[in-house]
C-alpha cells in the first residue's frame, strides 16, 4: 500500500475544528495536531524595533500568531478526498496568510494502526 503524508497548516484556527469534523465525516481519521507559528510572525515579535519587522507585525495584526498544523499519514487513495475536505472548509487556501497544504511520499511506516506491509 502506498502512503502519503498530508500536511495542512491553517492560519485561521477558527476553521480548524470544522476541518477536523469534515475529515471525520468523510471517513478520514487519525493525525497529529501541533500549534505552530510562522517564521515571519515570530521574527516580527522578536525584532519589533526594526521597521521592516514592525510593519510585518502590524500587517499580521497579532503579537504571536498561532497556526494549527495537522500531519496525516494516509493511504494514497484517501489523499484526494482529504484535500477536497480542506478545500470545502477553506476554499480560499491560496490567499495570502491563509495556510498551506502539501503531500510527501512515505517510504516506511512503523506503528500506524491498521498498517499492512
Amino acid at each position: 500500500m502506498f502512503m502519503k503524508l498530508l500536511v495542512i497548516v491553517l492560519n485561521d484556527t477558527r476553521k480548524f475544528e470544522d476541518l477536523l469534523l469534515e475529515l471525520t465525516d468523510n471517513g478520514i481519521r487519525g493525525g497529529t495536531i501541533i500549534d505552530t507559528s510562522g517564521m515571519a510572525g515570530s521574527l516580527a515579535s522578536v525584532y519589533d524595533e526594526i521597521p521592516l519587522f514592525g510593519a510585518l507585525k502590524h500587517m499580521l495584526n497579532e503579537d504571536k500568531p498561532i497556526n494549527k498544523t495537522l500531519f496525516m499519514v494516509l493511504p494514497e487513495e484517501q489523499v484526494s478526498k482529504a484535500i477536497d475536505c480542506v478545500r470545502k472548509v477553506v476554499p480560499n487556501l491560496e490567499d495570502e496568510n491563509t495556510g498551506i497544504m502539501f503531500t510527501l511520499p512515505v517510504d516506511q511506516v512503523v506503528g500506524l494502526s491498521g498498517q499492512t506491509d
